[in-house]
């Protein structure tokens, strides 16, 4: 019986200790993949106002967000950014080495949803928001529910001035007082009057749905959502 126990315990702790290594060797491979070449020439096109300095800060997004959907045990997530999505969406167009990425990201394919921000009749892409919010938050040292500053990933469309991006304010009850009417807010994220629910908000830390890297090495996953892809 004891040495029973002793086996369980060693194999739980190989499991544990499996699934740390395979997250933190996905993060890395996030971290240093090397773009398909042409891509980041094709990206510069399609927002040719951004300096070089500017598209750097877009791949380091990009990479966040990828960052935030592994955190998040590859449950479904959205994209906040409308520059990172046109990154991303570029991305994809090299679709065998956007596929090679995602499996060895990810374990399975990620695929893409348009950038958006948080309505009260799109309950599960609110979930994906919040989702990558907490991620980000987490990354950065931020508190989720009470932020001082924004993560890169939600700030990057007002530092660089896209005219047609989402751009987020720490606080935006000054800015509504003043009728800003576009102004997007982190402190929404823990609001559940948006939708009536703070869903994705949070999140845990283990390997599965709702924390840690998630998934085997194969398969697929619709994390991003199934439609489209490209």
């Amino acid at each position: 019986m004891v040495v029973a126990g002793v086996v369980g315990v060693l194999a739980f702790s190989a499991l544990v200790y499996w699934a740390i290594t395979r997250r933190i060797r996905r993060r890395d491979f996030i971290d240093d993949f090397g773009w398909p070449p042409g891509l980041i020439d094709r990206f510069r096109k399609r927002r040719p106002g951004l300096s070089p300095a500017d598209v750097a800060r877009v791949e380091l997004g990009l990479r966040q967000f990828f960052r935030a959907y592994l955190s998040g045990g590859r449950a479904y997530v959205a994209m906040p950014s409308q520059v990172v999505d046109d990154l991303w969406h570029e991305f994809i167009l090299f679709t065998r080495a956007y596929q090679d990425f995602c499996q060895k990201a990810f374990g399975g394919f990620l695929h893409h949803t348009p950038a958006l921000a948080l309505k009260p009749a799109q309950r599960e892409s609110n979930a994906g928001l919040r989702r990558v919010w907490s991620a980000c938050c987490a990354e950065e040292a931020i508190n989720p529910r009470k932020p001082d500053r924004l993560p890169l990933l939600f700030a990057l469309d007002a530092q660089l001035r896209i005219a047609d991006g989402f751009r987020y304010s720490t606080d935006c009850r000054a800015l509504r007082d003043r009728g800003v009417a576009s102004a997007y807010c982190g402190g929404d994220f823990s609001d559940s009057s948006v939708d009536g629910t703070t869903s994705g908000l949070g999140g845990g830390d283990g390997d599965g749905h709702g924390g840690g890297d998630g998934g085997g090495d194969g398969g697929s996953s619709c994390g991003g959502g199934c439609g489209g892809g490209d």
